[in-house]
């Protein structure tokens, strides 16, 4: 079998549902048998703080929980600002998966056409209004399953199928109604 590996940054502000993204992929990962490292960064999390995780995937085993930089393959962003904070990260054929929607949380956030002139310069980056598009299909709070289902394809190591699986997993205790409705949003943007 052919080694693979992911390592992933997961990024995005308190509240948001980043850390709902994480557990989905571990939990994919762990019924794929994948080996998964995470470490985690809480920031103020109830109080619009930025929160970030670690993520790395191998079939392999993982020594580190940590991703050193220059060599993460994927920054999963539910914020276009948080995703920039990451680049040193970023590996050359690194992809970002972000928001196309800034969280104005601080007094100073960036001018919205510097952020995107230099996210926009960087060659792999795929952004979507996530908020809206939740909206519009009818659930509002799931913009963080949006932003996962943007991404299924670049992960690799585990398809969108045993992704989709994870969030019925993770979901199941809150009822078919959220996990149909979860689910709907995947499907819709992993095309």
């Amino acid at each position: 079998m052919v080694e693979m590996k992911k390592d992933i940054i997961l990024c995005g502000v308190g509240g948001q549902g980043i850390l709902s993204i994480a557990t989905i992929i571990g939990e994919a990962a762990t019924k794929a048998g994948v080996n998964l490292k995470q470490a985690e960064v809480h920031g103020m999390s109830q109080r619009g703080g930025d929160v970030q995780s670690n993520l790395r995937l191998s079939t392999e085993q993982i020594w580190s929980d940590l991703i050193p930089k220059g060599s993460c393959d994927l920054i999963i962003s539910m914020e276009p600002m948080e995703a920039l904070r990451y680049l040193p990260y970023l590996s050359k054929n690194g992809v970002i998966i972000t928001s196309s929607k800034p969280f104005v949380n601080i007094p100073n956030y960036p001018d919205e056409k510097s952020l995107f002139a230099e996210l926009d310069s960087l060659p792999n980056v795929v952004k979507l209004d996530i908020e809206q598009f939740a909206k519009d299909a009818g659930n509002p709070r799931g913009a963080n399953i949006v932003l996962l289902g943007m991404a299924a394809k670049y992960l690799e190591i585990v398809s969108p199928a045993q992704l989709r699986q994870a969030v019925a997993t993770i979901f199941s205790r809150k009822g078919e109604t959220v996990v149909n409705a979860n689910l709907k949003l995947f499907d819709a943007v992993n095309q």
